[in-house]
């Protein structure tokens, strides 16, 4: 089974809601990283395989922003490219999901990453499609529908979050878990499994 590697990573800055950054869409922002990762890789986007974004906030952004990036970044259209939604976790998700593709035998060169603009999130009027008849309506902020609100437990995710930490993941637990992850971040750099 082949091994895979990550060879290069890049990203933009990170902006606050409405801010510098506005004037971007999230297809924009990722098309950036993704170009100054090729580089930084010395990578062509011929010889790229697959593209897998990840991205929460996709109402309102065009079909496949993940493809959108990808031809924006110079990557040839023909080169498969596809959005993974796991909320929080959707950009390391595709880091996953290149590594078991290339380890498949798949890819050899799949470029993974993450890209939002939480500015670029659409107010959503669910049922104007089949007309309204009588009455008020209200407007859904896609950034709380699509992205912060929890199907499951009918709360914002921060809520979710203390609920779970009352019934045990308690603030050492979270910092010894956050101790580790550096730890092993800051071994796989000293033996050159991480640059």
């Amino acid at each position: 089974m082949p091994g895979s590697y990550i060879v290069a990573g890049a990203r933009t800055p990170i902006g606050k809601m409405s801010g510098a950054l506005a004037g971007f869409s999230a297809a924009e922002l990722g098309a950036i990283a993704i170009a100054e990762a090729m580089k930084r890789a010395n990578v062509k986007p011929e010889q790229v395989d697959h593209v897998m974004m990840g991205q929460v906030l996709m109402a309102g952004q065009g079909q496949v922003p993940a493809r959108q990036a990808a031809v924006k970044a110079g990557i040839p259209l023909h080169v498969p490219a596809v959005n993974i939604n796991k909320v929080c976790l959707s950009g390391i998700n595709t880091i996953y999901l290149a590594d078991q593709m290339i380890q498949a035998g798949d890819a050899d060169i799949v470029i993974a990453g993450g890209m939002e603009s939480m500015t670029g999130a659409p107010y959503i009027a669910s049922g104007a499609r089949g007309g309204f008849r009588y009455g008020n309506t209200e407007l859904a902020d896609a950034i709380i529908k699509d992205g912060l609100w929890c199907a499951f437990d009918a709360c914002l995710m921060g809520e979710g979050t203390e609920k779970y930490n009352a019934g045990g993941i308690g603030r050492a637990a979270q910092d010894e878990f956050a101790a580790k992850s550096h730890e092993r971040a800051a071994n796989a750099i000293k033996e050159g499994r991480l640059a």
